[in-house]
């Protein structure tokens, strides 16, 4: 059985970031670029679910999934 990736908690300082900011903020991609590619191409899960919109707005306690890594928005 294969042990889940350990889920790190990345601060926002607020309520709620959009996810193509998020993921350039939590290191998950550097670029606009990378991140459009990433999303639109179905790569980037959030709370377990496939979602292709960049300005999908999260909130606290919402979990996105890249490549492996699992990143919780934190306040």
């Amino acid at each position: 059985m294969t042990n889940p990736a350990p889920i790190d908690d990345v601060s926002i300082g607020g309520e709620g970031i959009r996810l193509g900011q998020f993921l350039k903020f939590a290191g998950l991609l550097d670029t606009g670029g990378n991140v459009k590619e990433a999303v639109i191409d179905g790569y980037v899960s959030v709370n377990g679910d496939v979602d292709r919109r960049r300005g999908r707005q999260l909130q606290l306690g919402d979990i996105v999934s890249f490549e492996g890594r699992q990143v919780r928005v934190c306040r």
